[in-house]
């Protein structure tokens, strides 16, 4: 699902629109900090209703978060050679 996100004309829109939102760095860093901690398998529709934010936003975050995810783990897996 996330490769098609990405290829979704209008999946940038909607990522310049999210990261436009005065709430959204802050609601990004406790999502990373706190929720994604608790609630690894947390959906995006549970997490647009826990923090009452729209849709779009949670797939931005959440999407984000698992690319911040996967970079530290392949940096760290470089590290260890």
């Amino acid at each position: 699902m996330e490769a098609e996100l990405e290829r979704n004309p209008l999946w940038l829109i909607l990522v310049e629109a999210v990261h436009a939102l005065p709430m959204y760095p802050h609601h990004k860093a406790y999502v990373r900090d706190s929720l994604t901690i608790d609630f690894p398998e947390m959906t995006v529709e549970e997490l647009s209703h826990r923090l009452d934010i729209p849709l779009g936003e949670a797939m931005v975050i959440l999407h984000e978060i698992e690319e911040e995810k996967m970079e530290r783990a392949e940096a760290e897996s470089e590290e260890d050679l």
